[in-house]
């Protein structure tokens, strides 16, 4: 049994995931992967060719990240290198160019968030990772991890903050991010990190920030 195989059996969080519960093969997880990749490669081939180079740089990311919780106890932050790349490329596709003073703080606001929910998320599995040998933040920040991501969850709110600024989005923008900000408070001061159940559900609760903030987006866009 191939490492990462093995891995997703002994965790808790992942045995019932298709290639651990045996729902998937190999061979079938590769041909869906390749489905994928030339789905994903048609849309690029459709933008401009600014967006089809960052979207192909993103490739180093998303074949590394999952390399890196076996070297490093900070694989969510690459996480949020990965995940959040789409501002960049979304941003690029519309406007043919990146704007740094709107785009770098929106990137580093998705960062900050990744950061928080997935390390929220880690908690589920410290016993686990630390049976297999894999590393994580949630076992670099240990007792302190509410104190953590409590700076990663400012963070976030004031750079989603700066970049709507220098967006220059309209006044709805913001009462809808304070409602965000009250919803991540509400995570991280609530969340039990000693129980699996309390973890998954603040974990999960975190599409409604995603739709708070996205909506702050449209109206102060609409409004502007």
């Amino acid at each position: 049994m191939e490492f990462t195989d093995l891995f997703l059996v002994q965790v808790e969080r992942t045995k019932s995931r298709p290639f651990a519960s045996g729902a998937l093969t190999p061979s079938q997880g590769v041909c869906f992967l390749g489905s994928q990749l030339l789905l994903g490669l048609g849309i690029l081939l459709q933008l401009n060719d600014f967006s089809r180079v960052l979207g192909a740089s993103s490739l180093l990311l998303v074949f590394s990240y999952p390399l890196m919780k076996r070297f490093t106890f900070w694989p969510q932050a690459f996480l949020g290198l990965t995940f959040n790349w789409g501002a960049l490329l979304g941003w690029a596709a519309i406007k043919g160019s990146l704007d740094p003073a709107v785009i770098i703080p929106l990137y580093t606001a998705g960062i900050c968030w990744t950061l928080v929910y997935d390390t929220i998320y880690a908690h589920q599995g410290q016993e686990d990772d630390l049976k297999v040998g894999v590393k994580s933040t949630a076992l670099r920040f240990g007792d302190s991890t509410k104190q953590w991501i409590s700076a990663f969850g400012a963070a976030s709110i004031g750079s989603f903050a700066l970049s709507g600024y220098n967006a220059e989005l309209a006044w709805p923008y913001y009462p809808l991010l304070t409602a965000a900000a009250a919803q991540l408070a509400w995570q991280i001061s609530t969340v039990d990190l000693s129980d699996r159940a309390d973890c998954n559900r603040k974990f999960v609760s975190n599409k409604w920030f995603g739709a708070l903030v996205f909506w702050g987006i449209v109206f102060g866009r609409l409004a502007s």
